[in-house]
């Protein structure tokens, strides 16, 4: 055997070998299912894993946009005519989050902490200055002691709307986005305050939330079932809340929104608890998109969020008192928050009945600006981008025993939207690319073994070709074995009696050859 043959020998047997062993393993998914198996493993909230120091300080900088409604015509507004307000903002304030007391529960499989928010003003990144720029709004406290009056006797509240006038507290305040924001002594609040001292004396939209938490939660590990990887087991513990009409409804679902399990499908619903809101939410896929490098999925709060009970019943559990039920788009919390008839929305009330649009000039909702979603990486999980966006409001409508109220119009008040966001830092998004292409590479090891089989596989046709040309034409240029039977003359030369002398060709004739 020649060493060509032995090449060839050895290329096929080692295609062979590739071939099978590549094709075997893409079958059985042996590195794919190693990865999986180790993402599960990492993808938990344990002291030793990696994911749990970042979950504790999250890396990735948060940003709080406050915009705010001022109101352009208020006295137009109370004499029977349609508000219009002017948005001015942001006002962006840099939120840290650590999570704090965490304890381990039941052999790791859940987690203790809190969660205390601080703000801090980031000047660069606002359109104003809170402590300066002025804002006029709807008086929020005078709202919640005109709606806690109703039960009340007619005269009681013809006095108290006398004592309102006294002390000159009208239905539209004008002070400083600060203020708003942050809290002020309101002179109706101090004087209910001298009468009930559990009343608090200030008011602010963000009062008393700079430094504080939403609760005392406790998480699920993922230890057990990474399904199970950051969700909520109780909150102020409780597993279910009690303000909502419909046992679905009252339910405590999801995570708290930062972190989701590995693994995620573009088929799956994911559910956050959302304390501010007083309910949990789902998101769906929407589309895939790239940040910074890093393929994620989409998901995004559909329409049925927020979807009339008509058009949606399984929002009826929404309705307090049962059957009392607002459009589609808006949703009463006012059951889980005392005092005034608050309403919550998305921005410039986006995906809701056209009617709350329409009933305040100045408004135009539009997808880009203010729809929420979160953009997650679907291999572990993790929030690449997110954008949570809630709208505060406020029903305006007549009120019994108060003057000022008798010619206004049933409104659903604008007062501020929030757009909070965060995106993966630097730093943390060149890890996520490391690893990502990590995880690329070894889960498909088997087709670069099936890749190498087939190169080989070309290698050996080429070789085989060039072997089987070389051979062919070493036949043709063989000698042809040479015949004892001499060869007949022809009629010309058995006629001719002398050889041809001339020309390029002489001939002999059988004679002539014995002469010689």
């Amino acid at each position: 055997m020649t060493r060509r043959s032995c090449a060839i020998y050895a290329t096929g047997i080692v295609c062979a070998h590739l071939l099978i062993v590549g094709i075997a393993l893409v079958v059985a998914q042996v590195f794919q299912t190693m990865i999986h198996s180790r993402l599960k493993q990492e993808m938990t909230l344990t002291e030793t894993s990696r994911v749990f120091e970042s979950w504790k300080n999250p890396p990735p900088p948060v940003y709080m946009e406050y915009y705010f409604f001022n109101v352009t015509n208020s006295e137009e507004f109370m004499a029977g005519g349609k508000a219009s307000v002017k948005q001015i903002g942001p006002y962006t304030y840099r939120e840290y989050r650590p999570r704090e007391n965490v304890t381990f529960l039941e052999n790791g499989t859940k987690l203790y902490a809190v969660n205390p928010k601080t703000f801090v003003f980031v000047p660069e990144k606002s359109a104003g200055d809170p402590e300066v720029d002025l804002l006029r709004t709807v008086n929020i406290p005078l709202v919640a002691v005109m709606n806690e009056m109703r039960s009340y006797s007619f005269v009681l509240r013809t006095l108290i709307s006398i004592l309102l006038r006294s002390i000159s507290v009208e239905l539209f305040m004008t002070r400083t986005v600060h203020e708003i924001l942050w809290g002020f002594e309101d002179p109706l609040l101090k004087k209910i305050h001298g009468l009930k001292p559990d009343v608090d004396e200030h008011f602010g939209l963000m009062w008393k939330k700079n430094g504080t938490h939403e609760g005392e939660f406790v998480f699920y590990t993922g230890e057990a079932n990474y399904m199970d990887y950051g969700k909520i087991d109780t909150w102020n513990g409780l597993r279910e809340m009690s303000w909502w009409s419909s046992n679905q409804s009252n339910m405590i679902n999801g995570t708290d929104g930062a972190v989701f399990h590995p693994l995620l499908s573009r088929n799956e619903l994911l559910y956050i608890f959302a304390a501010d809101l007083c309910r949990s939410i789902h998101l769906g896929y929407v589309e895939d998109v790239e940040v910074k490098g890093i393929q994620a999925y989409r998901f995004a709060p559909p329409a049925d969020v927020l979807m009339s009970p008509k058009d949606n019943p399984a929002n009826e559990g929404f309705c307090v008192p049962a059957g009392d039920c607002l459009g589609t788009g808006v949703l009463k919390v006012s059951v889980c928050r005392e005092g005034a008839p608050i309403v919550v929305s998305f921005p410039h009330f986006y995906q809701a009945d056209p009617k709350y649009i329409n009933a305040v000039d100045g408004l135009s909702p539009n997808k880009e600006e203010h729809e929420t979603y979160l953009d997650l990486q679907p291999t572990t999980g993790v929030p690449i981008r997110a954008c949570k966006r809630a709208q505060l409001n406020v029903i305006l409508k007549r009120y019994p025993g108060f003057p000022t109220t008798r010619f206004i119009n049933e409104t659903i008040f604008p007062i501020m939207f929030v757009n909070e966001t965060a995106t993966i830092d630097d730093d943390s998004a060149s890890q996520m690319r490391t690893l990502l292409l990590i995880v690329t590479l070894v889960s498909n090891f088997p087709l670069l073994i099936v890749g190498l089989g087939l190169i080989l596989l070309l290698v050996l046709v080429v070789l085989f070709c060039r072997n089987r040309q070389k051979k062919t034409a070493k036949d043709e240029t063989a000698y042809a074995p040479v015949s004892n039977k001499p060869d007949e003359p022809s009629e010309a030369q058995k006629d001719s009696t002398q050889p041809t002398r001339n020309g390029s060709y002489i001939a002999m004739s059988s004679v002539e050859a014995q002469k010689c």
